[in-house]
């Protein structure tokens, strides 16, 4: 065992990578959205604040795959993840994050499109090293019971998503391709 960062779905993706760097190429390798992981931009923004477990999410892998083999090259014991099931789960933040994963997920019923008071494309600021949480925060101030926010990502804002879930909102995410994800926020 070495005097490494132990790790576990908290981590940080940044961190990650400072103390293994070697193990790189196989988080880029278990899913290919972590490819932008390649990018000095986005590894100062995301990698610094992503969990390995929103990382996850991003990369559609079921946390405990992940972590396990990371643990297994970096010498650490297995973890046993509670509540890591892919699909199904008591935290409704899993389930709103899980959605984004499944294309055939139905839209939910609160989706109205015409209820859509703000949209916003994030994936030029996004690539080039902004982080859309504060455009978002600020846009979404003042929003009554059902209004909806919508704003586009290249990858899917997991940690964003949290942000806004914690500030009364439901989310809901839907993956147009590998690099467009249009994410939903209603006020609860």
């Amino acid at each position: 065992m070495n005097d490494k960062i132990m790790i576990t779905p908290k981590t940080k993706v940044g961190e990650f990578l400072e103390a293994y760097p070697e193990l790189e190429d196989v988080l880029i390798d278990m899913a290919p959205s972590f490819k932008k992981l390649k990018n000095p931009v986005l590894r100062k923004t995301i990698a610094k604040i992503a969990s390995l477990e929103q990382a996850a999410a991003i990369g559609d892998i079921p946390i405990d795959i992940l972590i396990n083999k990371l643990r297994g090259l970096a010498g650490q014991d297995e973890m046993e993840i509670i509540g890591c099931g892919h699909h199904h789960s008591a935290n409704q933040d899993s389930a709103n994050h899980h959605s984004a994963n499944q294309d055939s997920a139905s839209e939910p019923e609160w989706l109205d499109r015409q209820r859509i008071v703000k949209s916003h494309d994030a994936r030029e600021e996004i690539m080039q090293g902004g982080h859309p949480l504060v455009t978002v925060m600020r846009e979404i101030q003042g929003f009554g019971q059902g209004d909806i926010y919508e704003f586009t990502t290249p990858f899917l804002p997991a940690p964003l998503l949290e942000k806004v879930t914690e500030q009364g909102f439901k989310t809901w995410t839907k993956r147009e391709n590998e690099s467009q994800f249009i994410n939903y926020l209603i006020k609860k």
